[in-house]
């Protein structure tokens, strides 16, 4: 690692310091470490997405009422002490004229008539640690409050998670897809260094050179122009990232994207991936072409 940092400034010579290789290796590094950020910052986010759906939907459930203006209070009453009684429900709550007018004021807007439509009546219903009897809870409703109808958020939740987990699932395939894509452009550009260079290389061979002190410069030289364009491109995402919208709960799925606390650590780590990348992606395809140039 040393002998890399270091360098030797005679076999430096052997590979071009400017040129299209050079711009190549810094714009596919710098790109490829923008994108990774995007795609680290998306995973990350659908993996908070999905966890807090999962707790916060898995222990709140719904109880809509519907029936006719002169019986909606009685079963109301009715389905609430149902509910107060039921083993495994910590709280039972009605949903006041206000709340229920905020609940449907992004689809419908602000001054919703809540008094004088035929609105089903909701009841907020929070289970403790051991849960309640689903099955059960809806026969003692329809005995009770006939117009009751429970809502376990089962059939909301599990495709919500899914999709979550799965879109946390792509974006770390696109991390590794990435990664690929750029060990395969540093490939092609140590490739056409070491091709335009041939006969630089049969003079250092004439001389005594081996492979390996040849080879090691071509690795240094790339790696640290992964290195560099990779801290560039890293940086530059952060900064797109941090221009994201926060997350609220007005905003829903679109915002919020962004890291949050010590996940803002992680495009740190991609400057040096990417100079590993770079490393042993050149490091192979250096070694290899020079066994076949004569």
């Amino acid at each position: 690692m040393f002998a890399l940092l270091k360098g030797d400034k005679q076999a430096n010579q052997v590979v071009p310091p400017s040129g299209y290789t050079a711009t190549l290796t810094l714009f596919t590094s710098a790109a490829m470490a923008f994108l990774v950020v995007f795609a680290m910052a998306l995973s990350l986010a659908t993996g908070r997405l999905a966890d807090r759906w999962s707790s916060e939907l898995a222990r709140s459930s719904t109880v809509r009422i519907s029936a006719p203006a002169g019986q909606m209070e009685a079963q109301t009453r009715a389905a609430v002490e149902v509910l107060r009684t039921t083993p495994g429900v910590a709280e039972a709550r009605v949903l006041s004229d206000d709340e229920q007018r905020a609940l449907l004021e992004p689809w419908f807007g602000p001054g919703l008539p809540i008094e004088s439509l035929p609105i089903p009546r909701l009841i907020e219903v929070i289970e403790d640690s051991d849960g309640y009897d689903t099955d059960g809870l809806r026969l003692r409703l329809s005995a009770e409050a006939p117009g009751a109808v429970l809502d376990d958020h089962t059939r909301w939740r599990k495709p919500l998670v899914k999709a979550a987990g799965r879109l946390r699932s792509l974006g770390f395939i696109s991390i590794l897809l990435i990664a690929l894509a750029t060990g395969a452009m540093i490939t092609l550009a140590a490739n056409a260094a070491l091709a335009a260079n041939a006969q630089v290389i049969r003079v250092l061979r004439l001389v005594g050179a081996l492979d390996d002190y040849i080879a090691r410069a071509f690795v240094r030289r790339f790696t640290l122009r992964a290195l560099t364009g990779a801290a560039v491109g890293s940086l530059a995402g952060m900064i797109a990232v941090a221009f994201l919208p926060s997350a609220s709960v007005a905003g829903g799925f679109l915002t919020g994207l962004g890291f949050q606390g010590w996940h803002w650590l992680w495009p740190f780590v991609i400057p040096p991936l990417a100079g590993g990348v770079a490393f042993w992606a050149t490091r192979a395809a250096a070694l290899r072409s020079l066994r076949e140039l004569t």
